[in-house]
C-alpha cells in the first residue's frame, strides 16, 4: 500500500515495514515518518517500523505537532492548555478527537512518569507542582464536558492517577523483591525497606506538592499496601518449610509492625489499613507451621534430653508472632512431649528389667542414674508447656508427670535395691534385747546409708533429693515397723525409759545424718519422737493429747497403729487404752484433732498407710491366762 508524503497515519514505531505518517514510540516518543522510511523523531531520527498502517488521516494541524513537542519536553501545563483550547475547537468526533485521545495518552504518560521519578528520587521535583496543575485543571474540564466533542469527557484523571499510583507500587515491591536472591527473608526485609523509603519520600516531597482534598499520602500508602498484600500472599501460597513459615508469620507479626508501622512518619499511614496478611491466611500459615513442626519433632528420633532442645525453639518463636500461636503451639508440643515420655517410660522399664534372683550391678546403676538425670528437664520443660494455658493441657501435664514419676521409681528401686538389701540384718536386730544396750546394729545402718549416699555424686540436685527422701522415708518405715510388730514388750517403768532413751537418741541421729544427706521430707523426722512419747508419758489426758498431734502429722494413723504401741508400753488397762484410742476414733470419724498449722508440710504425705495393720488380738491384755499357752506356742517376745 503506498503513501505519497501528504499522507499521515498514526502508528507505533519499531522495527517493521514503515508507513509515512505521525508516529509514536514504544518510549512514548513521537516522530514524523519520512518517505523514505526513516523517522524524523522529535528527539532524533532512526530507523522506524509498525503494527500496520493505522487509519489514514489528513495531516494534523500544527497545534498537534506542536502540543505533542511541549509533552515532550515536559511543559506539561502548557501542552494541557493546548490541549483543552484544541478540544474547544473540535465540533466532531472525527481526526480531532482522535488526536486528541492520542494526545491525552502521551500527557498522562510523563504525568505519571514524572510522580514514579519524584518518588524515586526522594527530593522535591518542581516539575511535580505542573502534574498538580494538570490534575485540576482537567478535573475542572470534566465538571464542564459541553465544550469537548462527545466521548471525551469525562477523563477522570484523578482517578487514573490512583490507579498509576497502585501500578508504580507494585513495579516498586517487585523490583525490591527481585533483588532479594529468591530468598524469602532478603526478600521480606527488601519489600519492608522499599515500602518504608517510598512512602517517606511520597510524605516529604510528594504529597506536600497536592491539595489537602487529594490526600496524596493515603493514595500511595493505599497502593503500596495492596501490593505489599499481594506479594505476600504470593510468598504464603509457596511450599514452604518450617524455617520459611517462621520467617513469613515473624515478618508479618512482627518486623513489619517494629519497622514500617513503628516508624513516626509512615506507620500513621499504614495502621488503618490492616495487617498486609488477612486474618485468615495468618491462621493458616501458623495450622501449617504447628503441623510441620509436629511431624518433625516426632520422626526426629531424639532421645534424652534432646526432644526439649528442639521443642524449645518453638516455644520461645511462636508466642512472640501472637499469644494464640503460642499457646496452641505449646498445646501441640505438650502432646508430642506426652508420646515421647510414654515411649521413654517404656524403654527405661525395660531396660532395668533383670530376674527378681539378680543384684544390679554398678554399670546398671550408673544407667540408672543418668536415665534419671533426664527427669528434671523433662519435668520443667513439661511445667513451662502447660503454663500456656490450653484447656486441654492439664491433662498432658498429668500424663507426662505420672510417666516421669514411674521412670523416678524404676531407677530408684534399681539405685536403692542393693542397699536395703545390705540393711535388712540390721533392721533385723532392732528393738531386741540386746539392741537397747549395744548400738552396733544401728551404726552399721548409719555407715551404710552414709556410704550409699557418697556414691550419688553423679546424680543432678533434684533427683538426689528425691532418691534421697526415699530412702529417708523407707529407713523410718524399716525403723518403726519392728516397733509395732510387737517384737518388744515393757514391763516396767525403768524399762519404758530404757527404749525411750534408745529411741531418742537414734531418731537425733537419723535426723542429723538426712539433714547432712539434703533431705527433702524433714517431716518424717518427728514420727519416732511422737511414738516416744507414747512409751513415757504417764497421764491419760497427755497421751490423749499426743495421740490427736500424732494424728495432726500423719492423718494415716490408724487405732490399730497407736494400740500397737500400747502394747509396746505395757499398757493393759482396757479402759485407760479405749479412752486414748477414743482419740483416733473420732477422728476417724471425722472429729476434731489437734489444731494443724496452715502450712504444715505432712498434711497430705502418708506413712502408717506403708506399715502393716497389726493383728486385732494385741489390742486385748495378752496376759491372760488363756492366752498363755498359745503365747508359748509362738516366739516369746523380749520383754524389758
Amino acid at each position: 500500500m503506498g503513501m505519497d508524503s501528504r499522507d499521515w497515519g498514526w502508528v507505533r514505531m519499531g522495527h517493521g515495514d514503515g508507513f509515512k505518517g505521525l508516529g509514536m514510540g514504544e518510549d512514548g516518543t513521537w516522530g514524523r515518518i519520512q518517505a523514505d522510511g526513516t523517522c524524523a523523531h522529535l528527539r532524533g531520527t532512526g530507523p522506524c517500523g509498525g503494527w500496520g498502517p493505522a487509519p489514514l488521516l489528513p495531516p494534523p494541524p500544527p497545534p498537534v505537532l506542536e502540543i505533542l513537542e511541549l509533552i515532550q519536553r515536559r511543559e506539561l501545563e502548557a501542552a494541557d492548555e493546548q490541549i483543552l483550547a484544541l478540544e474547544a475547537e473540535c465540533a466532531s468526533p472525527g481526526r480531532h478527537a482522535r488526536d486528541l485521545a492520542l494526545l491525552h495518552r502521551a500527557l498522562q504518560a510523563q504525568l505519571w512518569a514524572a510522580l514514579a521519578e519524584a518518588v524515586n528520587a526522594a527530593r522535591p521535583l518542581p516539575l511535580l507542582r505542573s502534574v498538580v496543575r494538570v490534575l485540576q485543571r482537567e478535573e475542572a474540564a470534566d465538571r464542564s464536558p459541553a465544550r469537548a466533542p462527545a466521548g471525551l469527557r469525562p477523563r477522570r484523571l484523578r482517578q487514573r492517577w490512583h490507579e498509576a499510583a497502585a501500578r508504580a507500587a507494585a513495579e516498586r515491591l517487585a523490583q525490591a523483591a527481585a533483588a532479594g536472591g529468591g530468598a524469602l527473608g532478603a526478600e521480606l526485609e527488601a519489600l519492608g525497606a522499599r515500602v518504608l523509603r517510598d512512602l517517606s519520600a511520597v510524605r516529604a516531597h510528594v504529597a506536600p506538592a497536592f491539595p489537602a482534598a487529594y490526600e496524596a499520602a493515603a493514595v500511595y500508602a493505599r497502593g503500596y499496601h495492596r501490593a505489599l498484600a499481594e506479594r505476600l500472599g504470593s510468598a504464603a501460597r509457596r511450599a514452604l518449610g518450617v524455617t520459611e513459615l517462621y520467617v513469613l508469620l515473624e515478618w508479618s507479626g512482627g518486623a513489619y509492625g517494629r519497622e514500617v508501622l513503628g516508624n513516626p512518619e509512615v506507620g500513621p499511614l499504614l495502621q488503618a489499613l490492616g495487617p498486609p496478611l488477612p486474618p485468615e491466611t495468618q491462621r493458616s500459615l501458623e495450622s501449617s507451621c504447628i503441623s510441620a513442626v509436629k511431624v518433625g519433632a516426632s520422626t526426629s528420633g531424639n532421645g534424652g534430653t534432646g526432644i526439649p532442645i528442639l521443642l524449645r525453639a518453638h516455644v520461645d518463636r511462636a508466642p512472640q508472632i501472637s499469644a494464640e500461636f503460642g499457646r496452641e503451639m505449646a498445646q501441640s508440643l505438650l502432646g508430642v512431649l506426652v508420646t515421647f515420655l510414654h515411649s521413654f517410660q517404656r524403654k527405661v522399664e525395660r531396660f532395668l528389667e533383670a530376674p527378681n534372683d539378680s543384684t544390679p550391678t554398678d554399670g546398671t546403676g550408673a544407667r540408672a542414674m543418668a536415665l534419671v538425670n533426664c527427669c528434671p528437664t523433662f519435668r520443667s520443660f513439661t511445667e513451662r508447656l502447660a503454663q500456656f494455658g490450653h484447656p486441654e493441657g492439664e491433662e498432658l501435664r498429668r500424663q507426662a508427670q505420672g510417666a516421669l514419676d514411674k521412670v523416678t521409681r524404676s531407677c530408684n528401686q534399681v539405685l536403692t535395691q542393693r542397699l536395703f538389701e545390705d540393711l535388712k540384718p540390721y533392721f533385723n536386730k532392732l528393738m531386741k534385747r540386746k539392741w537397747v544396750t549395744s548400738s552396733d546394729a544401728f551404726d552399721s545402718i548409719v555407715m551404710l546409708i552414709t556410704s550409699f549416699a557418697q556414691k550419688l555424686c553423679p546424680l543432678h540436685p533434684e533427683p538426689y533429693q528425691v532418691l534421697v527422701s526415699e530412702v529417708h522415708r523407707r529407713v523410718l518405715l524399716a525403723y518403726v515397723r519392728p516397733l509395732l510388730s510387737g517384737r518388744v514388750v515393757c514391763t516396767s517403768a525403768k524399762a519404758r525409759a530404757r527404749v525411750a532413751a534408745r529411741l531418742s537418741d537414734e531418731a537425733r541421729q537419723l535426723r542429723e545424718l538426712f539433714s547432712r544427706l539434703d533431705s527433702a521430707s524433714p517431716w518424717l523426722d518427728s514420727v519416732v519422737p511422737r511414738l516416744r512419747e507414747l512409751l513415757v508419758l504417764e497421764d491419760t489426758a497427755a497421751l490423749q493429747m499426743e495421740v490427736g498431734v500424732l494424728a495432726r502429722d500423719f492423718p494415716d494413723v490408724r487405732r490399730e497403729h497407736v494400740a500397737a504401741v500400747l502394747d509396746a508400753r505395757g499398757l493393759r488397762s482396757p479402759s485407760a487404752r479405749h479412752e486414748i484410742l477414743g482419740v483416733l476414733r473420732d477422728v476417724e470419724r471425722g472429729g476434731p484433732v489437734a489444731p494443724v498449722e496452715p502450712a504444715s508440710p505432712s498434711r497430705h504425705r502418708a506413712f502408717f498407710a506403708e506399715l502393716p495393720v497389726p493383728g486385732a488380738g494385741r489390742c486385748l491384755p495378752f496376759q491372760l491366762p488363756r492366752l498363755v499357752p498359745m503365747a508359748r506356742l509362738r516366739r516369746r517376745r523380749p520383754r524389758l
